[in-house]
C-alpha cells in the first residue's frame, strides 16, 4: 500500500515537471488542439488552434507556410507581428519599412506603383506615366533601392534646363519651376503652357522660335506696339504705298494677326467698296499712289467708259454724266435703270438693244407713235389685212404692248356689226368667212351664209327687198 502511494506521488510530481508548455507562458490553450496522445507530431489536417485568434491573421501565402518558417523556437511569442521582422529588406530603407504599403500577403508584385507616386506627391501622369524606374530612380533602381530624389522637375530636368536655347533658359533668367510654362500632361516640351495672353501668340504670331521677336537677353525690353517689329514691313508695301499715302502706323486699324496681313479691312465707308469697286489693287484708283486728292464722283473715273459705250452711244445720246442716275456699282454696269417712264419699256418693249428703236442714236427726236415704228408690221399683216380694212394705224386701239401682238382687241362691235354678240356670235371662225376679198374689207358678204331661198321666204311680202349683202346692212345693221 505504501508502495503504490509512492509511485503515485512520483507519477504526479514528474506530471508537474514535464506538464510545463515548451511555447511560453503567453499560450494558454489546451494542448490538444494541436498535439493528439500518439506523439507530439502535429497533424495539419485536424489541428484545432485557429491563428485568427491572435494578432496575425494568416491571409494569402501565409496560410501555406510552415510554422517553424516564421516560429524558428517554440516560444511562439518571440516572433513579431511586423513584416520587416521576417522578410528581408530589399529595398535598403529607400522605402521604409512598412511593406503593406506596397505589397500584399499574396506576391511581392506591385501593381499600384502609380497610386504610391500620387501619395508620395508625384503623380505619374503625361510623358511620365510611360518612363521605367530607371529612368528617373537611376541604376540603383536595378537593385530596387528606390532613393527619393525630390518632386521638382529640375531636380531632373536640369539638364534640359541648360541646354534648352530656343529661348535661352538660364541667360533669359527663366524659373527652375517648369510647371510654369510646361504641362506634366504633355507628352512633350513642346507642350507649352506659357502666359502670354498679354500679348497673344496666335495668327501670324504663332511662332515656335522665341529669338524671331526677343532678344533672350532680355525678355521684358520689348515692344507691343506693331510698328515697333514691323516697320520694314510698312515701308516695303506699294499696294497700297503705306508711307506715300500717310497710313498710320496702328497696324491693327486695317490688320488682323493673320499671315500674309490679309484679309485687310480699310474704313473705305466714305466710298464702299463693293460690287464692282471691290478692287483688291488700290492703285487702280489711286493712281501714283495718290490717297488724299482721289476723286468720288463716277465720272473722274469712268469717263473712258463713257465715250466708248454705243450701246447705247451716250455721247451722241447727251446721257448725263453722273453714272449713279442709271447704274449701280454691279460689274459690268448691268443692270443699268433707266427713267423710261415717258415711254415705259415693257412687254414686247422690253429691248435691250436701244438702237433697234433709237435709230442712229437718236435720242432727241425719236417718236412715241406706234406706226412709226411698227409700220412695215401694219403692211405685212394679212390676216386681217390692216391696209385694205383700212384699220386706224394707232396700233394700241386694239393691240396691248405684248411680244407677238396677242392678244388683240377689236371693237368690231362698236364702230361695224356686231359678231361677237347677238345672232352672229360664234357663227364665224375668221375674218375671211365673211370679208372674201382680203384686200378690200369694205366688202362684205351676206349672202355666204344666208341662202337665197330662205331669204326669199322669209321677206315674202316685204317691199323693196333686193337679195343682196348691202341691201342686207342697210336693213339689219344690229340683229
Amino acid at each position: 500500500m505504501y508502495r503504490l502511494s509512492f509511485a503515485i506521488g512520483l507519477i504526479l510530481s514528474f506530471g508537474s515537471i514535464f506538464g510545463q508548455s515548451p511555447h511560453g507562458e503567453e499560450l494558454k490553450i489546451d494542448c490538444g488542439q494541436c498535439h493528439n496522445p500518439s506523439g507530439w507530431t502535429i497533424d495539419y489536417n485536424t489541428i484545432q488552434f485557429d491563428h485568427n485568434d491572435t494578432d496575425f491573421t494568416l491571409e494569402g501565402s501565409h496560410e501555406v507556410t510552415d510554422c517553424k518558417a516564421c516560429h524558428t523556437d517554440l516560444t511562439f511569442s518571440n516572433v513579431q507581428s511586423d513584416c520587416i521582422s521576417c522578410h528581408l529588406d530589399v529595398h535598403n530603407q529607400s522605402v521604409g519599412n512598412d511593406c503593406m504599403r506596397c505589397h500584399n500577403s499574396d506576391s511581392w508584385l506591385v501593381f499600384n506603383i502609380p497610386e504610391l507616386h500620387e501619395q508620395n506627391g508625384f503623380p505619374l501622369i503625361g510623358v511620365h506615366n510611360n518612363l521605367g524606374c530607371i529612368e528617373c530612380h537611376g541604376e540603383n533602381a536595378t537593385t530596387l533601392s528606390f532613393t527619393p530624389i525630390g518632386n521638382e522637375c529640375i531636380q531632373c530636368h536640369r539638364d534640359d534646363y541648360l541646354s534648352t536655347t530656343n529661348p535661352n533658359h538660364p541667360l533669359s533668367g527663366f524659373s527652375t519651376d517648369c510647371l510654369e510654362c510646361h504641362s506634366p500632361l504633355g507628352f512633350g516640351w513642346d507642350s507649352q503652357g506659357i502666359n502670354h495672353d498679354f500679348f497673344p501668340l496666335t495668327g501670324g504670331h504663332d511662332i515656335q522660335d522665341c529669338s524671331a521677336c526677343h532678344d533672350v537677353t532680355n525678355f521684358s525690353n520689348i515692344s507691343s506696339d506693331c510698328f515697333a517689329c514691323h516697320s520694314d514691313d510698312f515701308a516695303a508695301t506699294t499696294n497700297p504705298n503705306h508711307s506715300s499715302a500717310g497710313f498710320p502706323t496702328d497696324c491693327v486699324q486695317c490688320h488682323t494677326a493673320d499671315p500674309g496681313w490679309m484679309p485687310a479691312t480699310i474704313n473705305h465707308d466714305f466710298f464702299p467698296l463693293t460690287l464692282g469697286h471691290n478692287i483688291q489693287d488700290c492703285n487702280a484708283c489711286h493712281i501714283n499712289g495718290n490717297f488724299n486728292n482721289t476723286p468720288t464722283d463716277c465720272f473722274a473715273c469712268h469717263s473712258d467708259d463713257y465715250a466708248a459705250t454705243n450701246n447705247p452711244n451716250h455721247q451722241a445720246a447727251g446721257f448725263p454724266t453722273d453714272c449713279a442716275a442709271c447704274h449701280s456699282t454691279n460689274p459690268g454696269w448691268m443692270p443699268a435703270v433707266l427713267d423710261h417712264s415717258f415711254f415705259p419699256l415693257t412687254l414686247g418693249h422690253d429691248i435691250q438693244d436701244c438702237t433697234q428703236c433709237h435709230i442712229n442714236n437718236n435720242y432727241t427726236n425719236t417718236p412715241t407713235d406706234c406706226v412709226e415704228c411698227h409700220l412695215s408690221d401694219y403692211n405685212a399683216t394679212t390676216d386681217p389685212n390692216h391696209s385694205a380694212a383700212q384699220f386706224p394705224t394707232d396700233c394700241a386701239s386694239c393691240h396691248t404692248t405684248n411680244p407677238g401682238w396677242m392678244p388683240a382687241t377689236f371693237n368690231h362691235d362698236g364702230m361695224y356689226f356686231p359678231i361677237y354678240s347677238g345672232a352672229h356670235e360664234g357663227e364665224w371662225n375668221q375674218c375671211i368667212d365673211c370679208h372674201i376679198n382680203a384686200n378690200n374689207y369694205s366688202i362684205f358678204t351676206c349672202t355666204t351664209c344666208h341662202e337665197k331661198i330662205d331669204m326669199n321666204d322669209e321677206h315674202e311680202g316685204v317691199s323693196g327687198y333686193v337679195y343682196e349683202s348691202n341691201a342686207c346692212f342697210a336693213c339689219h345693221p344690229n340683229p
